[in-house]
C-alpha cells in the first residue's frame, strides 16, 4: 500500500494541494453536509433534462423534467405523463400549472423541494437526525455511473434513504425511501436524463395553447400561528421552516405550517370546518406509500398533516395540538 494512503495527513495535504474542485469532493467523502450540499446544488445549477419514474407499490408515474439556469435565473418544466394531463412551469419562485381537462392555468408560488433536490430547511439539522454512510460501490441509472449512499435514520420518527448520485456531476438520479426494516416504501428515479447542449432546443415551451383558458391565482402571506392561539409539539428533530396562509381560489383560505428535520417536510393544514361540505369527511389516518395523513376536527377547525414519514409521526402531531384562543394576542 503506497504511503499516502497510510497516512492521514499525507492524504489531508494531497487533496489541500489540489484544484478546488477535488478539494470539494475530497470533503464530501467525510462530511455529510459538504456531500449533500454538493447534490444540492447540482439539482440547482445544472441543465438537465429528463424522464422521472416514481414508484409506489404497483403505482407507476412519468414526468417529464426540464430544468435550466440562465441569466433570468432557473425555470422548469414538468409534465406529468400518466394519467390526467398536467403540467407546471416554474420561472425562480413562481410557477403556473396547466390543467387541460378543466381549462384551468394556477399561478402559485413555487415548489421546488422535489426531485433531484434533496434538502429542506436548516440542512446543519440533518446530522443530529441521520448517519451518512458511503457505501463504496457504484450503480448504473439511466445509463450514467453513480455513487451509492444512505441516510440511516436515528429513530423511528422518520424513514431512511438509500441515494445515488452521478458521478461526473454529482445530481441526484436515483432515491429510495426505505422503512425502520429497511423495506422499500418508495422510489424515484430517472429513466432517461441529458446535459447540457443534449437538450432539445425549446425543451421549457408548453405544448398547449392556453389562450381562453381560467385563470386562477393562488397566494401565499406569512402568519404568526402561535399569536391566533395554535400551540403545536413538533416531533423530535422537527422544525417550523414555514407558517403562511394560503389563498386557495375565491372563499377559501387554508393556513399552512411546514415542518422540517433537513430532509422530510410535515405539512400541518388548518381550514374552517364547513357543515354543509365537510359532514362526510372522515377523520383518523391514510397512508400511500411513503405520505402519511392524519386529520381530526378540533373546535371548529379541520387540522390536516401530510409527510413523508411513518404514520405515527403525524398522528402524534395532531394529537398534541392545542387550540387555545383566549391566549392569542
Amino acid at each position: 500500500m503506497p504511503v499516502w494512503e497510510r497516512t492521514g495527513r499525507r492524504a489531508a495535504g494531497l487533496c489541500l494541494g489540489l484544484m478546488l474542485s477535488y478539494t470539494a469532493a475530497c470533503a464530501a467523502e467525510t462530511d455529510p453536509l459538504a456531500f449533500l450540499r454538493q447534490v444540492q446544488a447540482a439539482a440547482r445549477t445544472l441543465d438537465y433534462a429528463g424522464i422521472t419514474v416514481y414508484q409506489q407499490g404497483r403505482m407507476l408515474q412519468a414526468t417529464n423534467l426540464v430544468h435550466r439556469v440562465d441569466g433570468t435565473g432557473e425555470r422548469e418544466r414538468q409534465e406529468v405523463l400518466d394519467g390526467a394531463p398536467q403540467e407546471c412551469l416554474r420561472e425562480n419562485g413562481m410557477e403556473q400549472c396547466l390543467l387541460p381537462e378543466h381549462r384551468l392555468i394556477v399561478m402559485r408560488p413555487a415548489h421546488s423541494d422535489h426531485f433531484p433536490a434533496l434538502l429542506l430547511g436548516e440542512d446543519a439539522s440533518i446530522v443530529r437526525n441521520y448517519d451518512w454512510k458511503s457505501l463504496d460501490r457504484t450503480y448504473r441509472v439511466a445509463g450514467r455511473e453513480c455513487a451509492v449512499s444512505e441516510l440511516r435514520a436515528r429513530d423511528a420518527l422518520r424513514y431512511s434513504y438509500r441515494i445515488c448520485t452521478d458521478l461526473k456531476n454529482h445530481l441526484l438520479l436515483k432515491a429510495q425511501t426505505l422503512d425502520a426494516d429497511g423495506r422499500l416504501v418508495d422510489q424515484v428515479a430517472f429513466s432517461r436524463v441529458s446535459f447540457g447542449a443534449d437538450i432539445p432546443p425549446g425543451a421549457l415551451a408548453s405544448r398547449w395553447d392556453t389562450r381562453d383558458w381560467k385563470l386562477r391565482t393562488e397566494s401565499n402571506q406569512p402568519v404568526d400561528l402561535t399569536a391566533q392561539g395554535w400551540r403545536f409539539t413538533p416531533p423530535a428533530g422537527f422544525s417550523p421552516i414555514a407558517e403562511v396562509t394560503r389563498q386557495m381560489g375565491p372563499g377559501r383560505t387554508v393556513q399552512h405550517l411546514v415542518l422540517s428535520d433537513g430532509l422530510a417536510a410535515i405539512s400541518v393544514f388548518i381550514e374552517t370546518f364547513d357543515p354543509k361540505r365537510d359532514q362526510n369527511i372522515r377523520q383518523g389516518g391514510l397512508r400511500q406509500g411513503a405520505i402519511s395523513i392524519y386529520r381530526v376536527r378540533l373546535a371548529s377547525y379541520w387540522l390536516t398533516a401530510v409527510g413523508e414519514v411513518p404514520a405515527q409521526t403525524v398522528r402524534n402531531l395532531v394529537q398534541t395540538v392545542q387550540y387555545l384562543p383566549q391566549a392569542a394576542h
